[in-house]
């Protein structure tokens, strides 16, 4: 676990006396950056944000990084947040941001982790950054039934509940495994001692996040329906089908359904989504979850 240096905490201190920002401030800084270039509104903007910069690098100290590194890849994926928010669609700055902000952090502590040298799509980053708590929870939740988890019955429940093919959670598994250690294990080889997993900071969202995505949460809905008012009827079938649903249906019983072939109805889901994608064009990032 990393400590952070004297520079860190200073940076942390700083950033925690910030100004907190109305929404009407937010947003007058937020169009004085986007119609003027005015830079001393961006760093008013920037500045402001910082502590959720912070708090968001700090809870990817586990990987292995050094915290000036995640707070420099915070504060870029922040910076790059602040130069593609619209604040006439609506939405808080702050929620837009965190999207921003997690990826940055996210790429680079896959580009830089020592054992796993992999892409960053959506289910790998899934993956990696949940499977060991996952993995650990499920445990704990079969231990509280009387039950055992074999190593396949574990990757299996693993795949289904982050939705992804079993075969990436056993890769995904043996590629972390060269860099773990017991997370109950002592530190300082006391017995006694705090176990490293009293370590760890809680990987759910901070109180910020929660209240400002909270108040956001009802307008993202809307840009849904908005977005799907734009599809035919049979492509809004189609959609709320295969993303809406609590089990999605396959492409072969859709087809069934509507009397076409697998493939037909896979263009049809494409073209749907490319339409949403253009009518979201520009909006909140954490929309885009929805099309991944």
């Amino acid at each position: 676990m990393n400590a952070q240096s004297p520079r860190d905490r200073t940076m942390t201190r700083k950033a925690m006396s910030a100004e907190l920002l109305d929404a009407e401030t937010e947003l007058e800084l937020a169009r004085a950056w986007r119609d003027r270039r005015d830079e001393a509104a961006l760093h008013r903007l920037v500045t402001a944000y910082m502590r959720l910069a912070i708090s968001m690098a700090s809870k990817f100290r586990r990987y292995g990084a050094s915290m000036n590194d995640l707070i420099q890849e915070a504060s870029l994926g922040l910076m790059k947040a602040a130069e593609k928010f619209d604040p006439d669609r609506g939405v808080r700055f702050s929620t837009y941001a965190v999207w921003w902000i997690r990826a940055s952090i996210q790429d680079h502590v896959m580009r830089n982790w020592s054992i796993v040298r992999t892409g960053s799509t959506t289910s790998q980053k899934s993956l990696f950054f949940n499977l060991r708590r996952l993995e650990a929870r499920l445990e704990r939740e079969a231990g509280e039934r009387g039950e055992e988890l074999d190593r396949a019955q574990l990757e299996e429940r693993i795949a289904m509940e982050l939705s992804v093919p079993v075969g990436d959670v056993m890769m995904m598994r043996g590629r972390l495994s060269g860099s773990d250690f017991s997370l109950n294990a002592p530190q300082g080889g006391d017995e006694d001692g705090r176990e490293w997993i009293d370590t760890i900071e809680d990987g759910g969202r901070s109180a910020e996040e929660t209240v400002a995505q909270d108040e956001d949460s009802k307008v993202v809905r809307q840009w849904i329906l908005e977005a799907l008012d734009e599809l035919t009827a049979r492509e809004q079938f189609i959609v709320r089908e295969r993303r809406i649903r609590p089990e999605p249906r396959t492409l072969a019983s859709l087809g069934g359904e509507l009397g076409l072939s697998k493939e037909r109805v896979r263009q049809l889901e494409a073209a749907a989504f490319g339409k949403m994608r253009k009518a979201l064009e520009g909006r909140a990032g954490a929309v885009y979850d929805f099309l991944a």
